[in-house]
């Protein structure tokens, strides 16, 4: 297929690789030129000076940017990808956004005659480097099975939650789940220091037992050993509680625990943290101390 890849950050730019090392005909779009130009070198493909020439007689659309003002940029922009597109074109946006900003796009895309579909990915920069991402994707069934040959080159699973808008939703529940388990988790492990227990062999045991978890089996040694220099940053955790808080208020629910959650991560940041691991979180223990 001729596929564009619109966004070639820490996940972007090696899963714009994976599609190309696939066979597919690529051309990436990146605010940075410099990057495209270095992408583009890397892998076989080309690199487009706007999102719309990018977006130009391309087959599937892919994107990965920052937030929902980046994706209305990209998309309805004055040079957005919207504008040069052909009728038929499938777009699929990667972006941890709202399902709000999903819907417009859709509603958009619909009156010109494209497809669109939310699919945001959880699996980290391991994940994207790794081709195993985890996309859960909001569209329909069709438009699913002719991005699948695409979505195979960088993921491990794919699912279809719902109309456009679910898989924004379903990431959402995703990031909620990882704040409420590292929150255990980094009373865990300090825990288990005052114990006097041994870290790895404590991961080792219980990662089989009804408390595994893949924080545990990845960040519980790592955590004990005050490493957080690595992963997925908490300021993008920050902006993805954000997004599950809002959504959450819109719904009428309390989400009291994830509310803490992000409350300590964003006194973390204050700390000068904002690029750690969200593994970080058990240093706000420390402050409470």
């Amino acid at each position: 297929m001729k596929v564009t890849f619109i966004g070639l950050g820490t996940m972007g730019y090696p899963m714009a690789g994976h599609v190309s090392k696939a066979g597919h005909d690529v051309t990436v779009y990146n605010r940075t030129t410099a990057k495209a130009q270095a992408w583009s070198e890397e892998y076989s493909g080309a690199f487009a000076l706007t999102p719309a020439l990018a977006a130009k007689d391309a087959d599937i659309v892919l994107t990965c940017v920052g937030n929902d003002a980046d994706l209305r940029a990209v998309y309805l922009g004055e040079e957005g990808a919207f504008h040069m597109a052909k009728a038929g074109t499938l777009f699929i946006d990667h972006t941890t956004a709202s399902a709000e900003v999903a819907k417009e796009l859709s509603a958009v895309a619909k009156d010109k005659g494209f497809l669109f579909m939310d699919g945001p990915v959880s699996g980290g920069q391991a994940g994207a480097v790794n081709g195993v991402l985890t996309v859960m994707m909001g569209g329909e069934p069709a438009q699913l099975a002719m991005a699948q040959p695409v979505l195979d080159c960088y993921a491990k699973s794919t699912t279809l939650l719902g109309p456009v808008g679910h898989g924004q939703l379903a990431k959402m529940v995703n990031q909620i789940l990882i704040g409420g388990v590292l929150s255990g988790l980094s009373e865990g492990v300090r825990f288990a220091q005052k114990a006097g227990l041994d870290m790895a062999t404590l991961v080792d045991t219980l990662k089989h037992g009804a408390a595994g978890s893949w924080q545990l089996e990845n960040r519980g040694e790592t955590m004990a050993k005050d490493e957080f220099d690595f992963g997925f940053a908490i300021e993008w955790m920050h902006k993805d509680l954000t997004l599950c808080l809002a959504q959450a208020d819109k719904m009428g629910l309390s989400i009291p625990l994830t509310k803490a959650v992000d409350e300590a991560y964003q006194a973390l940041m204050a700390e000068g943290r904002s690029r750690q691991d969200t593994s970080v979180l058990i240093k706000a223990l420390d402050n409470k101390a």
